[in-house]
C-alpha cells in the first residue's frame, strides 16, 4: 500500500507540473534575434531586459515604422510614419534634399517645425547615454516614459511637431487593422495591440539598422587599402595638432565614431536655443551643448549641426578651420578656440575630407531588410 500511494503521489505530481507547464508556456513563442556585432564594435549594446529583441518583433517593427497609420488616421493627407521624415537613402534622417521638407528641416502634420534638425538612425542599439540632441531621452530622466528607443514610438505620436496624434486612437485603429493583432501574438504572445509594444517593436527595430560596411571597416579588417590622401586625412582626425576630431567624435578603436556625449562646440557666443543640454540637466556648463553625431554615413546627412546651419562637408571643415567662437561654456575639448580653429592648409582639408569619406556605407541605405516593405499586413 505504501509503494502504490508514492505512485500515485508522483504521478499526481507529474500532472500538476504538466498542467502548470501548459499555463505559462506561450503557445507560439517568439524566435530570438541576436545582433550581430561587427568586427572591434563595443559589445557592451542598449537592450533592454523586459524588451528582448526577436524575429518576430523586428518584422512587426518594420511594418509599423514605415506604415502612415501611425498617426492614427486613414485619410491620405494625414498620413505620417517615423518613415515619413527618416529616408533609408540618407541614413534614416530627413536629408537636405527631401521632397517635402525643404532643406531638411521636417515639420508635422501641424506644419510646425521641428525644435533642431534631424540625427541620423544609424547604429543606436550601441547609444547608452541618452537620444536626440539634447539627450532628454535618457535613463536618467526622472520620467519612466521618457528614457529609452521604446518611448520614442508615441513622443513622436502626440507631438505638436511631428504627428500631434492621440496614443488611444493610434491603439484603436491598428486593433481593427487585418493581420496586425496576430502580429502582436506572434511577437508579445497576446493580439491586444498597445502603446507599449508599438514602441517596443519599432525600438527592436531601429536597434537592427547597423552600419559597419564602408571602406574605412574593410581597411581596418585588412580587406581593402586606404589611399595616401585618405590615409593622410586619418592621421588628422586621429592627432591633436591635426584635425583634432576624435575626442568627440571616437578615438582609435571606436568604430561608432561619436562618444554619444554632449558638447558645446564653438559655434555661438550666445546661445537662446532652450532645448539645448542645459535645458535637460541644469547644469550651467551644459549650456550651448549638443550631442557628437555619428560621422558614419556623413556624405548622406547633410545638413550639418543641430540647427542645420551648414549645408556642406566643406563648410563643416571651414568653420572648424577657422571660424570657431569662444563662450564662457566652450568644451575644454576645443583645444584649437584661441586661433580660431585647427588651421589647416587647403590640402590637409581636401585629405581629411577623403578620409571622411571611407565612413560611406552604401549597402545601408540599400539594404532591403531595412527598407519599406512591399506590403503591409492587410495587404497580404
Amino acid at each position: 500500500m505504501s509503494f502504490r500511494f508514492c505512485v500515485a503521489v508522483i504521478l499526481s505530481l507529474s500532472v500538476t507540473s504538466c498542467q502548470k507547464d501548459q499555463v505559462y508556456t506561450p503557445v507560439n513563442k517568439p524566435t530570438p534575434y541576436k545582433i550581430e556585432i561587427p568586427p572591434f564594435f563595443p559589445t557592451m549594446l542598449n537592450l533592454p531586459a523586459d524588451n528582448p529583441m526577436t524575429v518576430e518583433g523586428v518584422e512587426l517593427g518594420r511594418y509599423l515604422f514605415y506604415d502612415g497609420r501611425l498617426s492614427g488616421r486613414t485619410d491620405p493627407d494625414s498620413l505620417m510614419s517615423c518613415f515619413t521624415c527618416h529616408l533609408q537613402s540618407r541614413s534614416f534622417e530627413c536629408g537636405i534634399d527631401h521632397p517635402k521638407f525643404q532643406g531638411g528641416h521636417p515639420f508635422g502634420l501641424t506644419s510646425v517645425l521641428t525644435p533642431h534638425y534631424m540625427l541620423p538612425m544609424i547604429n543606436l542599439a550601441w547609444t547608452n547615454h541618452g537620444f536626440l540632441w539634447n539627450g532628454k531621452v535618457s535613463a536618467d530622466n526622472p520620467s519612466p516614459s521618457m528614457r529609452n528607443l521604446e518611448d520614442m514610438a508615441w513622443m513622436a505620436v502626440v507631438a505638436r511637431h511631428e504627428i500631434n496624434g492621440d496614443t488611444a486612437r493610434v491603439v484603436a485603429l491598428f486593433q481593427s487593422i487585418n493581420g496586425y493583432p496576430g502580429l502582436f501574438k506572434k511577437a508579445f504572445g497576446s493580439d491586444r495591440v498597445t502603446m507599449k509594444n508599438i514602441g517596443r517593436a519599432i525600438a527592436q527595430f531601429i536597434r537592427t539598422l547597423i552600419s559597419a560596411n564602408s571602406k574605412f571597416d574593410r581597411f581596418m579588417q585588412g580587406r581593402e587599402q586606404l589611399t595616401s590622401s585618405e590615409r593622410s586625412g586619418y592621421v588628422l582626425f586621429m592627432t591633436e595638432q591635426g584635425g583634432d576630431c576624435f575626442h568627440c567624435h571616437g578615438s582609435e578603436g571606436n568604430p561608432l565614431f561619436t562618444t554619444n556625449l554632449f558638447y558645446n562646440n564653438g559655434k555661438d557666443s550666445l546661445f537662446e536655443d532652450p532645448a539645448d543640454r542645459y535645458s535637460v540637466t541644469g547644469n550651467l556648463n551644459d549650456v550651448g551643448s549638443y550631442k557628437a553625431p555619428t560621422l558614419r554615413n556623413i556624405a548622406y546627412t547633410a545638413p550639418y549641426m543641430h540647427d542645420g546651419r551648414f549645408k556642406t562637408i566643406d563648410e563643416v571643415l571651414g568653420f572648424y578651420n577657422a571660424n570657431l567662437v569662444w563662450s564662457p561654456t566652450i568644451s575644454p575639448l576645443m583645444h584649437h578656440i584661441t586661433t580660431h580653429g585647427i588651421r589647416l592648409t587647403p590640402l590637409q582639408l581636401a585629405d581629411l575630407k577623403s578620409f571622411l569619406m571611407t565612413l560611406t556605407d552604401s549597402s545601408f541605405v540599400t539594404n532591403p531588410a531595412f527598407s519599406k516593405p512591399v506590403r503591409f499586413p492587410d495587404e497580404n
